[in-house]
């Protein structure tokens, strides 16, 4: 198969230049209609925030790497920019390479689970563009059943992979509904940012931030619609709250075991989960003795986060043979778009010369003969080509090299001398 692919990504840049060279949707639609107006016509972009991937079929075989390369950096100005920040692929290698991705085994923390559905827009940007042909059309369908597959199929996406997903996690554990339960997020940098990304995703809506510089906290809330405490009053509502997620960068500890125990007083001993994940801890450790106090410190949630990681590494060999059941599939899919031809041809080929010689010697046989004389020269025919027809299918469905098949597709060609019969049928 003729597909070009052209990638920058988190194995070949650091996120400067990934960060430069990202693409808006608007952006890609843009870069699209301008690719289709100078290089070809049939093209997919997939950029994320690790990535910018170019797939395309070429019009013709002069199309070079360097080419899509140079016009991506003509969209998107980039200094200090070299060619080992790209990687290539053609043909196998660039559907094995998309197929990766799909199944989230390419991506910077295995088991991404938003790859696939970035995937999915993709391939419905092009379509609305019109730049998704047959082949690109069936490679990145084939991509998205294999990242199904995946999910069906794996555990790879079972369980957190990052220590804010895992602290959420661990908190549906405590509480069956956590949909109904307070969370009070103390700091404002990153972790609690994906935090409450997790949270959300789990439907909890009653989330308060608090950090010791307001601002950050009131544009963290902002980005969630989520409600904001100054940092001076957060110890008196302290008991208000079933969930406290910590991670703030105060080097001593912010809440003692005495201020716990009064929080559990005015709680009436109702279950409190503290989930510390701040470095240096930002409450005193000896809170975890405390009756109905579920603490958590960022080691016991790394333990989680590595297990998970070891799982989801054991998942691998499971998931390249996903991806081979489906390279092969696609692949005799595409040998048999070009063997197809080639059996028709051969079959209307012998077709006409039996044809020409029965009606040739045919009123040389009785005429009560001639039914079974054509026949017989229909059997001859059928039995003639029957084990080429097997070979040529069973061709198709292997995953051979492409080059390999077309050696052996044109010699077919050249010694029935069939070229013309195919290029009419095509026409």
């Amino acid at each position: 198969m003729n597909i070009i692919a052209v990638a920058i990504n988190h194995h070949t840049a650091p996120i400067e230049l990934r960060e430069a060279l990202y693409l808006q949707n608007n952006e890609i639609r843009d870069f699209i209609r301008e690719f289709q107006s100078h290089l070809t016509r049939e093209i997919c972009i997939l950029s994320t925030c690790n990535r910018t991937e170019i797939y395309c079929i070429p019009n013709s075989l002069d199309l070079t790497y360097k080419e899509i390369q140079n016009f991506l950096l003509q969209k998107k100005s980039v200094q200090n920019i070299s060619p080992s920040n790209f990687r290539n692929y053609f043909s196998c290698g660039a559907v094995n390479h998309l197929f990766h991705i799909a199944a989230g085994i390419d991506s910077l923390v295995i088991g991404d689970q938003q790859i696939l559905g970035q995937v999915k827009d993709a391939f419905t940007i092009a379509a609305e563009e019109n730049s998704i042909g047959t082949y690109l059309q069936k490679v990145f369908q084939s991509a998205l059943k294999v990242g199904k597959r995946v999910k069906t199929e794996t555990d790879l996406f079972e369980g957190p992979s990052s220590i804010s997903a895992a602290a959420v996690q661990l908190a549906a554990k405590i509480f069956s509904d956590l949909k109904k339960k307070k969370v009070l997020i103390i700091g404002a940098g990153e972790t609690s940012r994906l935090t409450i990304q997790n949270l959300k995703q789990k439907d909890v809506k009653n989330i308060t931030i608090t950090n010791r510089t307001l601002s950050r906290a009131e544009s963290l809330a902002n980005e969630f619609n989520v409600a904001v405490i100054p940092f001076i009053e957060f110890k008196d509502v302290l008991h208000e709250f079933d969930i406290i997620i910590s991670a703030t960068s105060s080097p001593e500890p912010l809440v003692s075991k005495p201020e716990i125990i009064s929080v559990m007083s005015k709680r009436k001993n109702q279950p409190l989960c503290i989930l510390d994940i701040a470095i240096p801890r930002d409450f005193d450790p000896a809170v975890k003795d405390i009756e109905n106090v579920f603490y958590n410190d960022i080691d016991a949630l790394q333990v989680i986060v590595n297990q998970n990681l070891e799982r989801r590494q054991s998942q691998i060999p499971k998931i390249k043979k996903i991806i081979m059941e489906e390279l092969i599939e696609l692949f005799s899919w595409y040998n048999s778009l070009q063997i197809s031809p080639i059996i028709r041809a051969l079959r209307e080929q012998f077709e006409q010369i039996r044809s020409q010689e029965f009606e040739f010697f045919k009123n040389k046989f009785l005429p009560e003969q001639q039914q079974n004389l054509e026949l017989l020269t229909k059997r001859i025919i059928n039995k003639l080509l029957h084990n080429p027809t097997v070979y040529l299918r069973k061709s198709a469905d292997t995953l051979d090299t492409q080059g390999d098949l077309n050696l052996r597709l044109e010699i077919i060609k050249e010694m029935f001398n069939i070229q013309n019969q195919i290029k009419n049928n095509d026409e």
